[in-house]
């Protein structure tokens, strides 16, 4: 893809100030190349620490924890408040049976004499007797929901249990994937920075300045006539103006500003 269309014949060209004044040693840009390729392998490396898959599934996980452990406060809650109606229940029926035991044994015991009382407490035990069915029946409909409940906060545990080691193999599998990482970039740093050390620092400072503006690639190879940093190619004044401009003058792309470092597959 050509950048534009070649200037008519006899045109004028004006060279950037900087593509003027600024020269290094051919191969301290050639070394820029090598320093680009540093930086972008340090730019991926820091994308990969980003994107490492456990990271993802740490935070799914610790979300559905977060939502477990409100289940869970809310599950314990009503196992309280179950119980303290079971434990209830169980007095309300005690009671009852209580006095129903004392009233048949005074039926039974014969020390009720009077008809009329006799059939008043005949009729108690009766009522007595139909009042602990009723509450048998709430104390079991109590025991049934309590042991729906128990049984809820008891799933609940086991999947905070379950999450909880997942979580902890997660951990554990970002943490190494991390070192892994970390360890490249630290090396991939250190012998950045020697290269860099090695290379003219006017020329490392443009670098650098365009890099922060471009998308982190400051550099970029002139290959069969074409910028590689914009992938496009460049027309016939500009390579004229290329083909003969001294080694060591630092040349910039017309289109992306970034520095163009010729070789010898440049085709110029």
């Amino acid at each position: 893809m050509h950048r534009s269309l070649d200037p008519p014949p006899g045109a004028l060209t004006c060279p950037r100030p900087e593509e003027l004044t600024l020269k290094a040693a051919a191969h301290d840009q050639h070394r820029l190349l090598d320093l680009q390729a540093m930086d972008t392998r340090l730019d991926q490396l820091m994308h990969r620490r980003a994107g490492v898959p456990e990271l993802a599934e740490l935070e799914t996980v610790g979300s559905r924890l977060v939502v477990v452990a409100d289940l869970l406060v809310a599950a314990s809650t009503e196992v309280e408040d179950i119980t303290r109606e079971q434990v209830k229940a169980d007095a309300d029926v005690e009671q009852v049976r209580q006095r129903a035991e004392r009233d048949q044994r005074r039926l039974d015991a014969g020390q009720v004499s009077s008809p009329k009382e006799l059939e008043s407490l005949q009729h108690e035990i009766a009522s007595l007797a139909r009042r602990q069915g009723e509450l048998e029946d709430i104390e079991l409909e109590i025991m049934e929901r309590l042991e729906s409940a128990q049984r809820h906060a008891t799933e609940l545990l086991a999947e905070r249990d379950r999450l909880t080691a997942t979580q902890g193999e997660l951990i554990e599998r970002r943490d190494a994937a991390f070192a892994e990482i970390d360890a490249e970039v630290g090396t991939t740093r250190v012998l950045r920075d020697v290269l860099s050390s090695q290379i003219d620092a006017s020329l490392v400072e443009l670098y650098e300045k365009i890099r922060a503006g471009s998308g982190g690639v400051g550099a970029a190879a002139l290959r069969h006539r074409q910028c590689e940093g914009c992938r496009l190619e460049l027309n016939s004044v500009d390579l004229g103006r290329f083909r003969a401009a001294e080694p060591d003058e630092v040349l910039r792309c017309e289109e992306c500003r970034r520095i163009l470092v010729r070789t010898d597959e440049s085709g110029l």
